[in-house]
């Protein structure tokens, strides 16, 4: 009988060993497998968030939050120039406005005319009411009966957020989904829009159906949604259009300057706030995303430090496991060495017994790493990144934008920059979009990882009979049958 079969044959004398061996090496091995998976999974994940959101600069009109602030529109001329600029592979520029049905008299008495034909889908409700406006008679002193003035009786209609842009598959790193029809060219002054879904069921709009804006008659070319009622209560059209209708020709909101690594981005924002000078407020993704990442960062790091340790214990039982044998066939050894057995051959029957235990519990650990995978990566990133959203909550507040653009604090991804969109739109969207992304962590098992497996069974095996080799060597003929 050779080497190999011999060394198979012991490793199942004893079944219920082997079985329990297995089970255990197979544990160690799955869970080594299944933090191994947890690692690729995560290290993929961060590599996309890298490329696709955390290469963005937002530029902003100095002094402006939305239709907060003051100063004065960015200079489209001097933004459009920006693309020009190493490593920006793109420019998307911004023109936002405020379309109402009615006319509107704040509380210092400023009236805003009605500039479209348009219902919005949003009633204005207590919260609108309070921090959107009212009617310029107004105080600011409770009445008699305790309730605060103006609320519930002031004339504010919540405005229909319009957009002009260049891109308006995306505004401001928010994605336009199309429930129907098609999307528009953001380059061409065409009277085409496309409408948010709660504003088309508000005012019955269908493709191809008509509205005025500014007295000009706008046909309905798509509708988008984007998961929530206030972005959908909103008008996106190119931006040559708003510009021309809205009298802001030439005129900018906001841009966002697509960079083609996120490595550039410090060099890049740096460029071009020389170029923008002190005319624009420029803030990178690369803050906010380091911190949302974050979380993954640390599943990736418990993950590696699992990985080893699993290996580790693995080699460790492995080891126990062929020290007990050896010592238990000690009488053995030594009958075989007094016949003529080598050392060597003595040695590779063991580290073939070793070998096949090994394999043995790399299927059950392939079995559990294959099932696991997916479920112990989700479990890892969803407590991390609930975490991680519950200390930006305690620590750094957001911006919520009101339809009159007043802001109260919520919580939104740190240092999220708190930029335009219609408010709410840019900033608590594209948040909650980023979270949402970065917890949809997605395992693949290939052939990498299976080849991982079987070496790890292999590691193991060499590892665990290196001892047993030694103690193997050490057995003396004499000695074992003397002591017979």
């Amino acid at each position: 009988m050779n080497l190999v079969s011999r060394g198979i044959r012991n490793a199942f004398r004893n079944s219920i060993r082997t079985l329990a061996i297995s089970v255990i090496l197979g544990l160690s091995i799955g869970l080594s497998l299944t933090m191994l998976i947890a690692n690729k999974a995560v290290s993929n994940k961060i590599t996309s968030v890298k490329s696709s959101i955390g290469n963005t600069i937002s530029i902003s009109a100095a002094g402006t939050q939305g239709f907060q602030g003051g100063g004065d529109p960015l200079d489209e001329s001097k933004v459009a120039s920006l693309s020009k600029i190493s490593h920006v592979s793109s420019v998307t520029e911004l023109v936002e406005d405020q379309l109402r049905n009615s006319s509107n008299t704040n509380r210092q008495g400023t009236t805003t005319e009605a500039n479209t034909s348009l219902t919005s889908a949003i009633d204005a409700g207590s919260l609108g009411q309070r921090f959107g406006g009212g009617s310029a008679s107004t105080s600011d002193s409770t009445t008699a009966d305790g309730a605060v003035p103006g609320v519930g009786m002031m004339s504010f209609a919540p405005p229909i957020s319009a957009y002009g842009t260049t891109d308006p598959t995306t505004v401001n790193g928010t994605n336009i989904s199309l429930k129907n029809g098609n999307t528009i060219s953001g380059a061409a002054d065409k009277a085409v829009a496309l409408v948010g879904s709660t504003v088309a069921a508000k005012n019955n709009l269908q493709i191809g159906s008509t509205f005025t804006v500014y007295g000009e008659t706008i046909n309905v070319a798509g509708i988008f949604d984007t998961g929530t009622t206030f972005a959908n209560n909103a008008v996106i059209l190119s931006l040559p259009t708003l510009q021309r209708l809205s009298g802001q020709t030439g005129q900018l909101s906001s841009a966002t300057a697509t960079v083609d690594s996120v490595n550039n981005i410090d060099s890049v924002a740096s460029t071009v706030k020389s170029a923008l000078g002190s005319s624009a407020d420029v803030t990178s993704s690369k803050d906010s995303v380091a911190s949302a990442i974050e979380p993954l960062n640390s599943v990736k790091s418990i993950a590696s430090f699992s990985l080893v340790g699993a290996t580790v214990a693995g080699a460790i039982i492995i080891l126990l496991t062929m020290i007990m044998i050896v010592r238990e066939r000690k009488r053995e050894i030594g009958v075989v060495k007094a016949i003529g057995g080598s050392n060597i051959r003595i040695a590779g029957e063991f580290m073939v017994e070793s070998l096949t235990l090994a394999l043995l519990g790399a299927v059950v650990g392939l079995i559990i790493g294959v099932v696991g995978g997916q479920p112990v990566t989700k479990l890892l990133v969803n407590n991390s990144t609930a975490t991680s959203t519950t200390a930006s909550v305690s620590t750094r507040p957001g911006t919520i934008r009101s339809f009159g653009g007043s802001s109260t604090s919520t919580a939104v991804t740190p240092n999220t920059p708190p930029t335009g969109f219609g408010g709410g739109f840019r900033n608590r969207l594209q948040s909650n979009q980023t979270i949402r992304g970065i917890s949809d962590v997605k395992t693949q098992v290939g052939l990498s990882i299976l080849a991982y497996g079987f070496a790890a069974a292999l590691l193991i095996a060499v590892i665990g009979s290196g001892l047993a080799a030694v103690m193997i060597s050490k057995v003396r003929p004499s000695t074992v049958m003397r002591a017979e």
